[in-house]
């Protein structure tokens, strides 16, 4: 899987394109991508293999002492004084805006040259095998059971070649990821879905976890088409990883994005230094933190990956920001400026999320709780960084009655309050760790980018509903 040739053939347009602009701004950075996908998909009566989403063109940043530039094309070829003077004229912003605008720090551009590669297994299997591979899967999960009308297996593998170039910089990353799983439709009264999806650099580990699920994922819809809601209240609860993920993302990944903190629209920013968790309470965000979806070697402002601690023994001692808020903060990017696409501007967005693992084991939490309920597989989340409210939601909890999981499931379950008191009450950790990363994550409403997050089970309490 080699690093994409067009990008290759680019480097001496991207480096002639620099020094031409760098007549006129103090920086300026080229960011090339070519990233591309695949979706094989099979289910009772279709299977499909066709490209996924993916992304070819440069984003050019500029910098002149007060503010950034940015410009995005799909080809740098030609001209290049031609080309630097139409994006001079396509950036000029009006007196009034320059006004407002505050003076941010020098942007550093320290010399490197290196490519960077994470080798992957998808050269192994061609279209033909892993479409046969879905099929395999949604036939296993269609003849388990009478009951279920529909079983779904699906491989969606991706390949992200990155080119970055300065005045005094030149880095290549070039690395693969896939994400599979499988699906069924089960009625029996009622109608459910369950699921179980695996990620990896390997699609030999996807293939392998995703064919050992099936009968988990028909086990869990028959408790599921039997399961009632739950009476709202305040409980005790353990969290599966997924949930201790979503707590993660939600509860404080987007309240420490640091472009929120240049806006005022984040309350962490008054907290640094602060108790804002339970003593033994301690998360990380990073690409560099742990190897899943969101791991990569520099971001889209070629700053490498880095492994940044939100939040030590309870405290909040930093945030995630990208170079234009870290520069106008005056501190030092973590790695975290990342674009939907090189058409996007790049923002502060959590990479992998999630917390660090405790001392306890997951049968003493649970024997640890009078009444309450284990809290299973994401949904979706918000979060409210100005006010710190939260609302997420899980697809099913198991009630837990005198320290003992029962069989009574209930479906879906909405956690909901403030952020503070809910990681305030973590009272005990597991020693476990999983990190999850199928999905992603939308700054607002828009803004994709693929996220991760997990960790150990928390026992904490909270309001359910």
């Amino acid at each position: 899987m080699p690093f994409s040739t067009y990008l290759d053939s680019m480097r001496k347009d991207c480096k002639e394109l620099v020094s031409e602009l760098g007549k006129s701004f103090d920086y300026v950075s080229i960011l090339g991508s070519d990233v591309r996908s695949a979706v094989y998909r099979a289910d009772r009566k279709t299977s499909m293999a066709c490209e996924g989403e993916g992304e070819c063109g440069f984003v050019i940043k500029m910098h002149k002492g007060r503010s950034f530039y940015e410009y995005s094309c799909d080809d740098v070829k030609g001209d290049k004084k031609a080309l630097a003077n139409k994006i001079i004229k396509a950036v000029r912003i009006s007196g009034e805006l320059t006004d407002r605008q505050i003076k941010a720090a020098k942007v550093a551009d320290e010399p490197m040259k290196k490519d960077f590669v994470r080798e992957t297994d998808f050269d192994n299997y061609t279209d033909e095998y892993l479409l046969g591979v879905c099929k395999q899967i949604s036939d296993e999960i269609c003849g388990k059971d009478e009951k279920v009308l529909n079983g779904f297996g699906l491989i969606m593998p991706y390949r992200v070649s990155k080119l970055f170039i300065t005045k005094n910089r030149e880095l290549s990353q070039h690395y693969g990821w896939v994400n599979g799983g499988a699906m069924a439709l089960y009625n029996d009264g009622k109608m459910v879905h369950t699921r179980h999806m695996e990620g990896s650099d390997r699609l030999s580990e996807v293939i392998e976890k995703t064919k050992a699920s099936l009968d988990g994922i028909i086990d869990l819809a028959k408790h599921l088409v039997k399961a009632q809601p739950i009476k709202p209240g305040v409980y005790d609860i353990i969290t599966d990883p997924s949930i201790t993920g979503l707590i993660a993302h939600e509860a404080f990944g987007h309240g420490v994005e640091m472009d929120q903190f240049v806006k005022d629209r984040a309350l962490a920013k008054n907290c640094v230094g602060e108790y804002v968790a339970s003593p033994i309470t301690n998360m990380h965000d990073g690409a560099a933190a742990t190897l899943s979806v969101a791991s990569y070697f520099f971001d889209d402002d070629g700053v490498l990956a880095h492994d940044t601690q939100i939040i030590k023994d309870g405290i909040l001692v930093a945030g995630l920001s990208d170079l234009g808020s870290a520069t106008q903060l005056g501190t030092e990017p973590t790695g975290n400026g990342r674009r939907d696409n090189y058409r996007r501007k790049a923002y502060s967005r959590m990479t992998n999320t999630f917390f660090c693992p405790g001392k306890d084991k997951l049968e003493d939490m649970i024997a640890s709780v009078k009444h309450g309920y284990m809290i299973f597989e994401t949904n979706n989340g918000m979060e409210d960084p100005k006010n710190w409210q939260i609302q997420c939601t899980a697809e099913y909890g198991i009630e837990i009655v005198d320290g003992k999981l029962t069989d009574n499931y209930v479906s879906p379950v909405v956690m909901s309050g403030y952020v503070p008191d809910l990681l305030k009450s973590i009272s005990m950790i597991s020693d476990t760790f999983k990190i999850e990363g199928s999905g992603y994550c939308g700054k607002g409403y828009k803004e994709w980018v693929r996220v991760s997050d997990g960790g150990p089970n928390l026992k904490a309490r909270c309001k359910l509903g």
